[in-house]
């Protein structure tokens, strides 16, 4: 993406670091519920709550749906990993210190593929680590007081780091929608935004053109100028506004002889625009060192092996595979492998004769009167076997259209 500026063209570079909730029923390091909604403090073994004596114990499950994650990923499994404490005092930490993989990560280098404007794009990932989530804290129930809910405090999470390989506001939307498709796909995360089951660091700098293509050359970061990371974000719109509205205000510092300050921004959707929240810390800040209470995790090559050959099938093998059996074009594929419980409703519905009229039906039919009314499709007042009877009538020509259209609202009001 090119910035104009006043002066001279710029060019935009992203990184993100995007934080995924484990599906598990417990903690990562204690058998504590993650079910959401629970009453405030509900959820908290004396692990969570730091009580003196109170040692982890690793929750296996959580790893293999981090491997299982990374195999997804096309990534490399380390099969030796550490865990390490990342020390900082906030209220909603308990312990003082964060669980967390800095030296050895579980997981190593993987891509994801993403298509745009007709264009593929390979989008390195660097890393995924293992580590626990800290606790909210809630500042608007009273005026004078505080409040901490440590319910999310040692829930497990995924933080899934992308190379500075994304090069518009664009690019950073397809790719989080991409990842949050596959981790779907996969079951092991919700990818519910809302609840903060996916949330994303965003890390954004400005370059003069043609500087990024020293960097290709030598894969020195130096090269890709001071980063400013927007914290925390929880909607795919406000990314993409947060991008470029950081980019224009880094535009603007530079071309008026400005320097731009590393620091960690927040953005308000209010306003349209990020916030100073903090200087950045580098790592050696948090004092890192190995969790004295976890040894190494080992993993045995077999466990991996086992892992791979059950994995599910993934979007871009699903829309290959409803575009060569079903008929259907690229497009519909698209839509229809967009989520989970949409290509299986999709599958529920078709036969490899009603391919192209079932996603017609379900892209404009059915889709039209979800939207209107706000509902998901997994909660379709038309069942997919009630779809496909209809279809089946329609494509033997039993009925018209317009009888189907018919017989399809009165299904759906019943």
């Amino acid at each position: 993406q090119i910035i104009e500026g006043n002066t001279e063209d710029w060019e935009l570079v992203i990184g993100m670091e995007v934080h995924a909730q484990i599906k598990s029923k417990a903690k990562l390091f204690s058998s504590a519920s993650t079910n959401f909604g629970s009453e405030p403090n509900s959820n908290v073994s004396l692990v969570d709550a730091a009580m003196p004596g109170m040692l982890p114990v690793l929750n296996m499950f959580c790893i293999e749906q981090a491997v299982k994650t990374g195999l997804g990923l096309k990534a490399e499994i380390n099969l030796f990993s550490q865990f390490d404490r990342k020390n900082y005092f906030y209220p909603d930490l308990p312990q003082g210190y964060q669980i967390s993989q800095l030296y050895h990560p579980l997981v190593g280098e993987g891509e994801i593929t993403i298509n745009i404007k007709d264009k593929v794009r390979k989008i390195g990932i660097e890393r995924i680590h293992v580590e626990q989530d800290a606790g909210k804290s809630i500042h608007d129930m009273d005026p004078n007081l505080s409040f901490i809910d440590l319910n999310r405090t040692g829930v497990g999470l995924m933080e899934i780091v992308s190379r500075p390989d994304i090069r518009s506001s664009e690019e950073a939307t397809t790719y989080l929608k991409k990842l949050r498709q596959i981790l779907q796909y996969l079951d092991t995360c919700d990818g519910n935004m809302q609840e903060g089951s996916l949330r994303a660091d965003v890390n954004v700098s400005i370059l003069r053109k043609g500087t990024y293509e020293k960097y290709l050359d030598t894969k020195d970061l130096s090269c890709l100028g001071t980063r400013c990371e927007i914290k925390n974000m929880n909607s795919i719109r406000f990314i993409q506004q947060a991008i470029d509205y950081e980019a224009r205000r880094q535009v603007g510092i530079l071309e008026d002889g400005g320097e731009i300050v590393q620091e960690t921004r927040l953005y308000d959707p209010d306003t349209g625009k990020t916030r100073s929240m903090r200087s950045k810390e580098e790592a050696h800040d948090y004092r890192y060192f190995p969790c004295p209470d976890l040894p190494p995790l080992i993993l045995d090559q077999s466990l991996v092996d086992r892992i791979k050959a059950n994995l599910p099938e993934l979007p871009d093998e699903k829309k290959n595979r409803f575009i060569s059996y079903f008929g259907i074009n690229e497009y519909d594929a698209n839509v229809l492998t967009s989520d989970k419980n949409t290509a299986d409703f999709f599958e529920q519905v078709s036969t490899k004769n009603t391919g192209k009229l079932a996603a017609n039906w379900i892209i404009n039919e059915l889709f039209g009167r979800l939207n209107k009314e706000g509902i998901s499709i997994n909660k379709s007042p038309v069942s997919s076997n009630n779809l496909k009877e209809i279809l089946s009538f329609l494509e033997k020509e039993e009925i018209s259209s317009k009888i189907a259209k018919e017989l399809f609202e009165q299904v759906w009001i019943k």
